[in-house]
């Protein structure tokens, strides 16, 4: 069988599409470094710490010892192929986990086996969640000092609400992890540490643990049993399950997501990876395991297509990442759902109708790649040359009228403003932001009306950061940036209507068109949505007049009244568009209306100005505690709680405006005499106090 074609549909089977996500620092990467290594996929282990993990391929990465872009490669294990998608960690860099979540099959969630599910933990987890995607999960990092597996098994069940499955147990823990115990077989793995973890040994159980093997056994078969027919049956017929009936309905369990099988061992200290490689074959999903996936009508209508995972199908997938390369061009990382796709076919981009001929189809291995004559059902790879597509559009065969669910994008709360150094970087600059951000969703540019700047949102500040040294870096670009500024939005407090006739002359003539529309406040969170009425008026007019209505509206609410920021969670309801049979009307006219309906309805809906609020975590010895708590309370922050960890430390959860937390990372270490470590996320947007308002307004120039 060959692992990057698959013959037959049936071959699938041996394809595992996973994706490794997990906290920042919890050991994604150098797990993933070892899983290349043990599959002969590299022959010599990459190490983050000095900046030569094969994955983490940027300058950027190398330098600062973290994953900032997703990069995928493909492997064999066991007779399988495994296309594997290593994730970022960092808060800002949330957009490479959402869409690659987006289009795996199955995921490995990594934990720290010190600190157990930390907050990005939840994120991922949540994301997860979101796009069904099963996961088993691995107690990383258990020689760490303070490594704690049954606190760590635990944390899942109370802040993940899910219920762990614990397949291993480890032998021992920090300096005296040997190895672990595989509760299914009821055997003892141990590594030779002189072998960089390629060969371990299969011995019994040792003594000591026997009585909690036996234990730990007895839960996995009670909890497979609540949640498996089959095995509820052997259990009630006071039966034991063999080996190969356990292993199934395990399978069974965990592609449902009812359980996560847990598993336990050290990246670092090469042990524990090939047990964990052989659970991804045995217990995560193949494409043939997940039910196909669903299209919708090019047509606006409600109907789902079911796109069947085939080779004989039409094709069609989704593009989930763009890369600009220097020498290649644009390279769209694709995940192909149902059909073949060849060299020299055509497809078709529902969202632009516009289409694409492929050129190049490779295969990645980080930085590298491969060329390949196609590119089959169930299996991910890349385009190179693609001229109009972006993240998250549809391609498929022009027969196909459907498009599949786009990707999500959050909102970015930072910016910063850009400006080339001499007018001959000008253009230079503005080509190197666009590609930035076009390789980035989460990312977004704006041009400042009044000073002339580009403004470049992200998420935080490091994710500002690495866009900037990339612009300089890659685009060869000089120029000039401002201090991050915190991105503002707002909305409106009370709905209102308003009806606007638009009479003028345009072009030579007369022309005449009305709006009536309402605007009303939406859940905080909710996002802007725009509704048009169903009736007799509205249903005369043509689909260019409702799109420049739309494009009119959503012009207006990129702008608020209150600091000129982008407004949010606004429903607005367009009631009626009408015109009279005796004078003409046209797109400009309507746009027209629609916009000064719009500013009419929302300078009389008491709109306030809204402030992003981030979750924090701090850990922190016990005796700074005091000073972190007092320090946020400065800030404008809510502490909800201070919970104990092992070692003296506690954790300070807390809320905070983003205004307040530039340089946090330099105070709370200078508080704690270096000793405490934080992560931060985005939570929501809130209200901004009225006493702090006026200064706000201030520092923004109002």
């Amino acid at each position: 069988m060959s692992f990057s074609d698959p013959q037959s549909i049936e071959d699938l089977k041996f394809t595992r599409n996973i994706g490794i996500a997990a906290h920042i620092d919890a050991g994604k990467t150098t797990l993933s470094e070892r899983i290349i290594f043990y599959s002969g996929k590299s022959h010599k282990i990459g190490e983050v710490h000095d900046g030569a993990a094969t994955m983490d391929w940027m300058e950027q990465e190398q330098e600062r010892g973290i994953t900032i872009t997703a990069a995928a490669t493909t492997l064999a294990w066991k007779n399988h192929r495994i296309n594997l998608i290593d994730t970022p960690g960092h808060v800002d860099f949330t957009i490479e986990v959402e869409r690659s979540l987006r289009v795996l099959d199955g995921a490995v969630t990594v934990f720290d086996s010190v600190s157990g599910v930390e907050p990005q933990t939840e994120t991922v987890w949540r994301q997860a969640d979101k796009h069904k995607v099963p996961r088993i999960c691995f107690m990383n990092k258990m020689d760490r000092i303070g490594a704690d597996f049954f606190f760590s098994v635990d944390s899942i069940r109370t802040r993940l609400s899910a219920i762990p499955l614990v397949m291993q147990l480890p032998i021992g823990a920090e300096e005296q992890f040997l190895g672990v115990i595989d509760l299914i077989e009821q055997k003892s793995f141990l590594w030779n540490k002189d072998s960089q973890g390629t060969q371990h040994s299969i011995e019994e159980i040792p003594d000591n643990l026997k009585s909690q093997s036996i234990e730990y056994r007895k839960k996995l078969i009670e909890t497979v049993a609540e949640h498996d027919d089959l095995i509820m049956d052997i259990f009630l017929a006071e039966k034991e399950p063999t080996i190969s009936e356990l292993k199934a309905a395990i399978r069974r369990v965990t592609i449902s997501s009812k359980v996560f099988p847990v598993f336990c061992g050290s990246a670092f200290k090469n042990k524990g990876v090939q047990p964990l490689l052989d659970a991804v074959l045995d217990y995560l999903p193949s494409p043939l395991d997940i039910s196909g996936v669903v299209g919708k009508s090019i047509y606006g209508e409600e109907k789902e297509i079911q796109i069947p995972t085939a080779f004989e199908s039409e094709s069609i997938g989704l593009a989930f990442k763009i890369v600009t390369d220097a020498y290649s061009g644009t390279l769209t990382f694709f995940r192909l759902y149902s059909g073949i796709v060849k060299i020299g076919d055509q497809l078709i981009n529902p969202r632009n109708e516009k289409k694409e001929r492929i050129q190049k189809i490779v295969k990645l291995h980080a930085n590298s790649r491969v060329e390949i004559n196609e590119l089959r059902a169930g299996d991910i790879g890349a385009f190179i040359g693609l001229k109009d597509t972006v993240t998250g559009d549809t391609l498929c065969s022009t027969k196909l009228n459907c498009y599949l669910e786009r990707i999500t994008f959050p909102e970015p709360v930072i910016s910063v403003a850009v400006e080339a150094k001499s007018s001959a970087d000008q253009e230079k600059m503005k080509l190197g932001l666009e590609k930035l951000v076009k390789e980035d969703p989460s990312a977004q540019l704006k041009m400042d009306s009044e000073t002339g700047q580009f403004l470049l949102f992200g998420m935080g500040e490091l994710h500002l950061e690495i866009l900037i040294d990339r612009l300089f870096r890659e685009h060869k670009v000089k120029a000039n940036v401002g201090r991050p500024q915190v991105s503002y939005r707002e909305t409106i407090s009370m709905a209102n209507n308003c009806f606007y006739e638009f009479q003028r002359e345009i072009a030579g003539e007369l022309s005449y068109s009305a709006i009536d529309l309402s605007i009303e406040p939406s859940e905080r969170g909710a996002g802007n949505s725009i509704l048009f009425q169903n009736n007799s008026q509205n249903n005369l007019l043509n689909k260019k007049i409702k799109e420049a209505v739309l494009s009119a509206i959503n012009e207006s609410l990129d702008v608020g009244v209150v600091a000129g920021s982008p407004n949010t969670d606004i429903k607005v309801i367009v009631n009626s568009m009408t015109f009279k049979s005796d004078m003409p009307y046209s797109e400009a006219s309507f746009k027209a209306a629609a916009s000064l309906a719009f500013r009419q309805a929302i300078e009389k809906s008491n709109s306030v100005l809204l402030e992003p609020i981030f979750k924090l975590e701090v850990t922190v010895p016990g005796s700074f505690v005091g000073s972190i708590v007092s320090d946020l309370n400065s800030r404008r922050g809510q502490v909800g709680s201070i919970n104990h960890k092992s070692n003296g430390f506690q954790v300070v959860a807390a809320e905070a405006p983003l205004e307040t937390l530039f340089g946090y990372a330099t105070d709370v270490r200078s508080l704690s005499q270096g000793r405490a470590t934080f992560s931060m996320e985005f939570l929501k947007y809130n209200e901004v106090p009225k006493k702090n308002l006026s200064q706000i307004l201030v520092n923004l120039g109002r």
